[in-house]
């Protein structure tokens, strides 16, 4: 994608920048109460955290276009992110202000459609880089297929889901805009290029991560597929909702360790 009037948009400054929102938002106090913040965590699942509170305690933190809450008793400050809709624009939208307001590494853990005929619902993708089939990264960052999560987050939640019991692979993910308009034509074509899942988060989240010089990275857990040129949707959840448990312990271990 590119923008034929203005086709080097990523190189010129914003009027309104995320540094403006924090600031006026703090004047007004209108910001989450959080005593600190280092690691972020982006979680689909909206009622996860008060879920899984009796395993990982937190506490409600206010809200900033999302449900903010604080993750007590880790080394280091967690906040989780959720009920923010999803999709890339929303996603690059906190995690700017996020990172301005201190935020030093964030995680995104999503549900996602299946690619590759061999994923199963509840499986779980780990994601090394994100096709930017999205509107937001384009105006970040040059045209380019592709854009990277950090390679050592990549591999700590890696280490930390497997620790957790589970298993996961890695691979790249397809970022989309528009779930109505996943196409056959690029299904068989991001098949053949070995793209494991669809989803609409990764490539904004990823994108502010190296705009920003943040290490970003996000967590897939597979819930139906489009592998077989049809959607099919999982006949139970229960394999998809011990997946997302899992991953968030293993998110929240990631963020908070020392």
């Amino acid at each position: 994608m590119s923008f034929p009037n203005f086709p080097n948009k990523h190189q010129h400054p914003s009027v309104l920048r995320a540094e403006d929102i924090v600031a006026y938002r703090t004047r007004l106090g209108r910001m989450p109460k959080l005593k600190q913040l280092d690691g972020v965590l982006f979680c689909l699942e909206r009622g996860l955290p008060k879920r899984m509170r009796w395993r990982i305690p937190v506490r409600s933190a206010g809200s900033m276009n999302a449900e903010v809450h604080e993750v007590l008793g880790r080394k280091k400050p967690v906040a989780v992110l959720t009920s923010f809709g999803g999709g890339s624009p929303m996603v690059v939208e906190l995690a700017e202000e996020l990172a301005v307001m201190g935020a030093r590494q964030m995680v995104l853990m999503t549900w996602g459609g299946a690619l590759q005929p061999d994923l199963r619902a509840g499986d779980i993708v780990v994601c090394s880089r994100a096709v930017r089939d999205d509107g937001a990264s384009q105006h970040y960052l040059p045209p380019e297929t592709f854009v990277q999560a950090d390679a050592d987050l990549v591999q700590r939640l890696v280490q930390a889901i497997q620790a957790v019991g589970a298993e996961c692979r890695v691979g790249s993910t397809w970022t989309t805009d528009a779930p109505y308009r996943e196409t056959s034509a690029e299904i068989l074509h991001y098949q053949a290029e070995g793209v494991q899942v669809v989803e609409m988060e990764s490539a904004g989240l990823f994108t502010v991560g190296q705009v920003r010089g943040l290490p970003a990275a996000s967590v897939v857990v597979v819930m139906d597929s489009l592998a077989d040129l049809k959607w099919t949707a999982p006949q139970k959840l229960d394999q998809i909702i011990q997946s997302m448990e899992r991953v968030y312990a293993a998110c929240i271990n990631v963020l908070g360790s020392a």
